[in-house]
């Protein structure tokens, strides 16, 4: 099996070969990301079977995860333009905060739901509301898409309960309070970052939101549109059961004995994304202005056949990334970075190299934690504050970037009618920026906390 620098070169080739496929050739990103994936385990001298094997495996096991959000997502967001409810959302929001910040105003709720969502799902909940948002203010989708993703993106890998600071805290021994503190102080910044490149570069490439239907269509169409509650509903609600579940399932809870008690067992089920979704699929009924079997049947039917492309690219993604996982692109970075001896710096360069090598953003935030965390004195990390910190950058390095090898990439780019090419314009270079701003603030932040304590 290849390993060193050849296999860091046969990465290079692989994702050099999804970009000119995709974006020069136009080779459909489903096919591209399953020829890269075979191929570049059989080129790294994997066994053939196992090749075959780890591609099927990493489809299926990304669809397990996000499949069932996906097809729940897309029958919502089908009932929310259809019956008016998304014309609803976006003129309400703008009335309130007006067309000139539309931008930071997509990103900051991006920020905010995912504290307790995980970044993926929050982009199914949510991208209905962009391309409303986007079609109301005369803005590119591609503009309202980057905010959202980036402002989800930032507080992921930044501030608990998200499933990854909270591990690297654990491993880390740093004191999870002071981590949510001091990930919301980076985020805030760093989201309105993504907010200005969304208005700034994702804004040069201009994406119709083209909804299938306008205001003036359902009136012609129901008469009326639904109130301003209603239309909420199919978003809020999964949101908040998905708080909930996280609430629920926070590590520190004052009262442990609720950990095995019925209530914190349904509010995890209950908290689960795709139980969430399918709830919000259910609540989305209430948005339609006459209600029958025909509309109902019709509207679940044409949303499960839009997720249909974006499964199958998202599948295919987490092919490309179980295969490489299964190299050993972990131990060569870890040993080629672990002696920088540069303190932040180090763990932020590691983090980032395995985010670009394997797509995973938990994935590289468990394993850097794990490389750093018997380094932490020579890298000069070891006390309460150091700790803290080091999870950050571990999380900046986590976003550092987001490439065909990244479900997060895809989902984006499908559910925004993005061209793969302009996606790594718009949102790779986006993560690459957002990372190093983030770890330039975290450094600024890590001295003055050192001056003070």
């Amino acid at each position: 099996m290849l390993e060193g620098l050849p296999l860091i070169l046969l990465l290079v080739a692989a994702v050099a070969f999804i970009i000119v496929a995709t974006a020069r050739i136009n080779l459909h990103a489903f096919l591209t990301l399953l020829v890269a994936a075979y191929a570049t385990g059989l080129a790294a001298g994997l066994d053939p079977a196992e090749t075959a094997s780890l591609v099927t495996d990493g489809f299926g096991g990304v669809l397990g995860y996000i499949g069932i959000v996906i097809l729940a997502g897309t029958i919502i967001g089908t009932a929310l333009e259809r019956s008016g409810a998304a014309i609803v959302i976006a003129e309400t929001i703008l009335d309130l905060i007006g067309e000139d910040h539309t931008p930071e105003v997509m990103a900051v709720t991006g920020s905010l739901v995912s504290i307790p969502v995980f970044c993926d799902s929050g982009y199914v909940i949510l991208s209905g509301l962009s391309r409303s948002l986007a079609e109301r203010s005369k803005l590119s989708l591609a503009t309202l898409s980057v905010a959202l993703a980036g402002g989800l993106y930032v507080t992921h890998v930044f501030v608990p309960p998200t499933p990854g600071p909270i591990a690297a805290a654990g491993i880390l021994g740093a004191d999870v309070g002071l981590v949510m503190l001091a990930g919301i102080l980076v985020s805030a910044p760093v989201t309105l970052v993504a907010a200005k490149w969304a208005g700034t570069v994702a804004s040069r490439y201009h994406i119709d939101p083209a909804p299938e239907m306008t205001m003036d269509d359902i009136k012609d169409e129901y008469g009326t549109l639904p109130s301003p509650a209603r239309s909420f509903a199919p978003i809020l609600v999964p949101i908040a059961l998905i708080t909930l579940g996280s609430i629920a399932a926070y590590p520190e809870a004052e009262n442990p004995a609720l950990v095995t008690g019925p209530l914190q067992r349904w509010l995890l089920f209950a908290g689960d994304p795709a139980v969430a979704l399918v709830v919000g699929a259910f609540t989305s009924f209430a948005v339609v202005p006459e209600f029958s079997d025909d509309v109902i049947d019709e509207w679940v039917s044409d949303g499960l056949t839009d997720a249909a492309v974006i499964i199958a690219v998202t599948g295919a993604g987490g092919s490309f990334g179980q295969v490489l996982s299964a190299l050993p692109l972990k131990q060569f970075i870890g040993n080629t970075f672990s002696g920088l001896g540069i303190g932040l710096v180090a763990a932020f360069v590691i983090a980032a190299a395995l985010k670009t090598a394997l797509g995973s953003s938990t994935v590289a935030i468990l394993t850097t934690s794990g490389l750093v965390a018997p380094l932490l004195g020579p890298l000069g990390l070891a006390s309460q504050w150091g700790r803290v910190f080091a999870v950050l950058a571990i999380g900046a390095g986590s976003m550092t970037v987001s490439h065909a090898n990244d479900s997060y990439f895809w989902i984006i780019t499908e559910f925004s009618d993005m061209e793969t090419a302009t996606a790594y314009q718009a949102w790779t270079l986006a993560t690459l920026l957002l990372g190093v701003v983030s770890i330039v603030w975290i450094v600024v932040l890590r001295n003055a906390v050192g001056m003070v304590f």
